[in-house]
C-alpha cells in the first residue's frame, strides 16, 4: 500500500533533486529519506528514482506517482481539514498566498474578519506574484492563492485563457490601472490622459507580468514605451516618478497603501483593468475553512 508520508517524501525529493535537500525541506535525517523511499518502491513494485550524479531523476513510473501525488495529497488535505472544521471552524489551518499589493490592501481586512467570526481557524500568508503563487497551490505549498491576470490585448497570450482552468476561480476585484506622473508635469492637473499621450514619455514599469502587459496596451495605442527603469517593488515606481524620472501605470490597489510624494496619480484611458481573483483547488473549496476565507477576501473588495 501506499502511503501519504511517502508521497510527500517523494514530492520533496523530486522538487529538491536529492535525498539530502528533500531531508532539510522536510525537517528529517537523509537516512529517514532513503529508507522511506525504498519502502515506496517496494509498494510500487518498480524503480522511481535513478541516481545522476550527485542528483536523484524520476524514472517514468516515478513522474507518474509524482503527478498524481499532488491530487492524493490535496484531497487528504480536504479530509484533514473538513473532519477538523465539523465543530464549526473552531480548528482548522489556511495556507494563503497573495501578491504584495493584494497582502497590504485585501489581506489584511480579510484576516482581521476571518479571525473575528473564527478565531480557533488558523490562517498563515507568504507573499508570491502569479504564476509562481500558481504553482505553489498547485504543488499543494497553500490552499489559496490570491492571484491577478490581465485581459488579453490583440492575443498575445493564447494560453492566458486557460491558466486557471482546472481551478475554483473566486472573483474579488476589477483593479483599474491609474497613470502616475510628476507632479509638475502637462498632464498633472489634466485628471485624464490616453495612453498615446505619453508616447514619448520615459516610462517605469513594474512586476514581469506587469511590464508585459503595459508593453501590450501601449503597443496598441500606437507606441513601444520606453522602459527606463523596472523594478517589482511599488513604492520604488512611486519614489521614481516623484523624482521626475519618468511615468509609469499601476493597479489602483498599489497606491492605497503607499502615498505618493511629488507624483500625482491620473486616470488613464482607454480604461484597463486586471482581474484579481482567489484560487483554490476543487477539494480545497469544500473545507468550510476555506470557504470562510475564500468569502472573507471577497467581502474585503468592498472594504
Amino acid at each position: 500500500m501506499i502511503e501519504a508520508r511517502h508521497l510527500r517524501v517523494l514530492r520533496a525529493v523530486a522538487t529538491t533533486g536529492s535525498f539530502s535537500a528533500a531531508a532539510r525541506e522536510l525537517g528529517c535525517t537523509q537516512p529517514a529519506v532513503s529508507q522511506q523511499m525504498k519502502a515506496l518502491e517496494q509498494s510500487a513494485g518498480t524503480p522511481l528514482l535513478v541516481r545522476a550524479g550527485r542528483e536523484m531523476r524520476l524514472t517514468q513510473a516515478g513522474e507518474a506517482l509524482v503527478r498524481h501525488a499532488v491530487g492524493i495529497l490535496a484531497g487528504l488535505t480536504a479530509a484533514e481539514e473538513e473532519i477538523a472544521a465539523i465543530a464549526g471552524l473552531r480548528a482548522g489551518r489556511v495556507r494563503l498566498v497573495s501578491f504584495p499589493s493584494g497582502s497590504s490592501t485585501l489581506v489584511p481586512t480579510a484576516l482581521a474578519k476571518m479571525r473575528a467570526a473564527h478565531p480557533g481557524t488558523r490562517v498563515s500568508l507568504v507573499e508570491a506574484e502569479p504564476p509562481r503563487s500558481i504553482e505553489m497551490l498547485r504543488n499543494g505549498d497553500c490552499e489559496i492563492a490570491l492571484a491577478f491576470r490581465y485581459p488579453e490585448v490583440r492575443g498575445a497570450d493564447p494560453a492566458a485563457g486557460a491558466e486557471w482552468d482546472d481551478l475554483v476561480v473566486r472573483p474579488i476585484l476589477a483593479d483599474r490601472l491609474i497613470g502616475l506622473v510628476p507632479d509638475g508635469h502637462r498632464l498633472a492637473k489634466a485628471g485624464t490622459a490616453r495612453f498615446a499621450e505619453l508616447a514619448d514619455e520615459a516610462w517605469i514599469a513594474g512586476c514581469p507580468r506587469c511590464r508585459r502587459h503595459l508593453v501590450e496596451v501601449c503597443e496598441s495605442a500606437g507606441f513601444t514605451p520606453r522602459i527606463d527603469f523596472a523594478t517589482d517593488d511599488y513604492p520604488a515606481v512611486i519614489g521614481l516618478v516623484g523624482a521626475g524620472l519618468g511615468v509609469a501605470a499601476l493597479p489602483e490597489l498599489t497606491l492605497e497603501s503607499v502615498r505618493p510624494k511629488g507624483a500625482t496619480a491620473i486616470r488613464m484611458e482607454p480604461a484597463v483593468h486586471r482581474e484579481i481573483v482567489a484560487l483554490t483547488l476543487p477539494d480545497l473549496a469544500k473545507v468550510p475553512a476555506v470557504g470562510a476565507t475564500l468569502d472573507r477576501l471577497a467581502d474585503a473588495a468592498g472594504r
